[in-house]
C-alpha cells in the first residue's frame, strides 16, 4: 500500500532553516499532486505548499518567499525547504499526495488521499 514517510523536522531558533523530506513507496509511477500541511494542537490543519506534476507550485500567504516546495519524482520524494523560520511556524508537518488530476492544484486537505505520519517542527524565539 502507499506509504509516505516524513523526515527532517526538529527544533530551531527563529530565523533558522530546516528541510523536510517525504519519501513515498508502495505504488507504481508517481503522484500528480504533492503537498505539505501543518497542524498545531487546537488549530485547524493548514495547507502550506503544493506542487503538481509539471512543477507548478502554490503557497499559503504566510510562507510565500520563505518556504520552497520541490520534488524529485525519480526518487519519489517531496521536499519542503523552510527558511527564515518564525515561532508561528511551529507545528506538526504532514506530506500528502494525490495520484489523479481531479481538482487542480490546491491547498485543501480533502483533495489529497494519502498522508504521512508527520514530523514535528518547533521554532523558538
Amino acid at each position: 500500500q502507499v506509504q509516505l514517510v516524513e523526515s527532517g523536522g526538529g527544533s530551531v531558533q527563529a530565523g533558522g532553516s530546516l528541510r523536510l523530506s517525504c519519501a513515498g513507496s508502495g505504488y507504481t509511477g508517481s503522484w500528480y499532486y504533492g503537498a505539505w500541511f501543518r497542524q498545531d494542537p487546537g488549530k485547524e490543519r493548514e495547507g502550506v505548499a503544493s506542487i503538481d506534476v509539471r512543477g507548478t507550485t502554490k503557497y499559503t500567504d504566510s510562507v510565500q518567499g520563505r518556504f520552497t516546495i520541490s520534488q524529485d519524482r525519480a526518487k519519489n520524494t517531496l521536499y519542503l525547504e523552510m527558511n527564515s523560520l518564525k515561532p508561528e511556524d511551529t507545528a506538526m508537518y504532514y506530506c500528502a499526495v494525490d495520484f489523479a488530476p481531479r481538482y487542480g492544484l490546491t491547498l485543501y486537505d480533502s483533495n489529497y488521499n494519502y498522508w504521512g505520519q508527520g514530523t514535528q517542527v518547533t521554532v523558538s524565539s
